[in-house]
């Protein structure tokens, strides 16, 4: 981790989160809040990681559940969970994640390709791979956070 005071040439600031017992990342200039957990308005038909859509002063925002959304166990969210809005694409989403643990700033030299025994869809989600203090962060891409034909309908 780097003195986040300091210009770093080639630096990434970023959002640290859990989802069950993984850490994950996101670029901090896609992050546009983050909030507590609302109970989402459930949409008929709609795929299985949206938990639903809320009402964001305005703005109706989909709500993915992250943890469904790549095949990890979901749980029902409490009071403790968060919802991490975020711009992918032309689009603001809201990720329901565990916790944000930490906000970190280092080297895109330091990011490592994602291992060639990932599934293709993973390799999708997962921009890299971060070895930072004795933990491995997944960098996530939020390109393909909706496939194509799902972004039209949420």
């Amino acid at each position: 981790m780097t003195d986040s005071l300091t210009p770093q040439p080639n630096a990434m600031e970023l959002v640290v989160f859990r989802v069950g017992a993984q850490e994950f990342c996101i670029d901090i200039m896609a992050v546009r809040e983050i909030r507590g957990w609302t109970a989402a308005t459930l949409l008929p038909h709609a795929p299985r990681y949206v938990r639903g859509v809320i009402n964001l002063r305005g703005p109706v925002l989909p709500i993915v559940d992250f943890a469904i959304r790549l095949g990890l166990p979901s749980r029902e969210p409490t009071e403790r969970n968060v919802i991490i809005v975020v711009q992918a694409g032309p689009r603001q989403i809201g990720l329901l994640v565990d916790a944000v643990s930490d906000i970190l700033t280092t080297r895109e030299s330091q990011l490592r390709p994602t291992p060639d025994v990932a599934s293709e869809t993973a390799k999708l989600f997962i921009r890299g791979l971060l070895a930072i203090d004795g933990r491995m962060l997944s960098l996530i891409s939020l390109d393909h956070l909706l496939p194509a034909d799902d972004r039209e309908a949420a």
